[in-house]
């Protein structure tokens, strides 16, 4: 798409690190990633009277309408959805649809009047009042949507992976209102899809896992511009089995607690294997398997997965050692 270039940037934790743009991508910049298929909502608007006269006797006009991401940007070819209203509510309250269209440019035949033109792409929306005169000349409508874009993705450690399907980002307003919270803008969004907003500042939350593995960044979206948004989670995923043996098989049927180095219960689960995802830090299982506990202290770094056996029998040189020993068992 013409007139948009790339910035990469990498958000470790929540400091922003802008990178150099791509120009050479410029044009496909929006078409190299799935794209979220979205409709704004129609803004609040204040309406206003149509033109007065006897419809019957007017006569349609060709009206073309194009959008730019920017000012001095080339005509959109495709990905917006165009939307005409009349200005006069209808008896629901909603201003009624007139005509629509989807794609890039659009063009519209329509009575002389006034209408409220809207064009979105993806949650980047304009809405323009538009006169169409009876006689006369009828300019080209121009649309200016101040609009580009990020991809966000993330990372555990200093680079290594996280499955897509263990991650999630949710897009708030930069702004904090008076109940101390953020307007929600987009929730749920996968990684490496676009996000098409309009220009301006928004506070990103990275979730990784469903437990306590949580980062924020405020990425700045700036338009004709896509930009790769890089978080880094200080996360591991951990598995924990219930064993008789170091080594041996899991037992079946064990209920876990996961405990924060403060005593707070952040996982309870009931198998064989408990996988989870946990934030870096301390921590202790507890296994409960039939009439007995066992339990052992296990730390969490940052990019590195791995499994954490609780032993079924107490072992006296592996006593109150941590990270990776047992701490008191059966």
């Amino acid at each position: 798409m013409t007139g948009i270039s790339i910035a990469v940037r990498w958000v470790l934790a929540s400091a922003l690190v802008l990178g150099p743009a791509f120009g050479g991508l410029a044009q496909d910049a929006f078409k190299s990633f799935k794209q979220l298929d979205s409709t704004a909502k129609m803004p609040k608007l204040n309406a206003f009277s149509a033109t007065p006269g006897n419809p019957n006797a007017m006569t349609s006009r060709d009206v073309t309408m194009e959008a730019r991401l920017t000012s001095d940007g080339a005509a959109m070819q495709e990905g917006l959805s165009w939307r005409v209203f009349s200005p006069i509510p209808g008896e629901d309250g909603k201003l009624p649809l007139v005509a629509s269209s989807e794609g890039g440019s659009a063009d519209f035949q329509l009575l002389p009047g006034n209408y409220f033109v809207n064009v979105a792409f993806g949650r980047a929306g304009v809405t323009k009042k538009l006169a169409v005169p009876a006689e006369g000349d009828m300019e080209k409508q121009v649309l200016v949507l101040d609009a580009g874009g990020f991809v966000l993705n993330a990372v555990a450690g200093s680079d290594a992976p996280i499955p897509s399907n263990k991650l999630s980002f949710s897009v708030y307003s930069s702004e904090v209102r008076e109940d101390g919270e953020r307007g929600l803008v987009m929730a749920d969004v996968k990684p490496n899809t676009i996000v098409r907003l309009n220009a301006g500042t928004y506070h990103v939350v990275s979730e990784y896992g469903d437990i306590n593995a949580v980062v924020r960044a405020d990425i700045q979206v700036e338009a004709g511009k896509l930009t790769q948004a890089v978080l880094q989670h200080k996360a591991a995923e951990i598995t924990l089995k219930l064993v008789s043996q170091p080594g041996g098989e899991a037992i079946a049927d064990t209920a876990w607690s996961v405990l924060t180095g403060s005593g707070d219960v952040v996982s309870e689960s009931v198998s064989a294997f408990s996988t989870m995802v946990l934030a870096e830090g301390e921590y202790t299982a507890v296994a409960r398997n039939k009439d007995k506990i066992y339990q052992r202290e296990f730390t969490v770094k940052s990019g590195e997965n791995k499994d954490i056996e609780v032993l079924m029998r107490y072992d006296p040189q592996l006593a109150g050692v941590k990270d990776g020993q047992q701490v008191s068992q059966e």
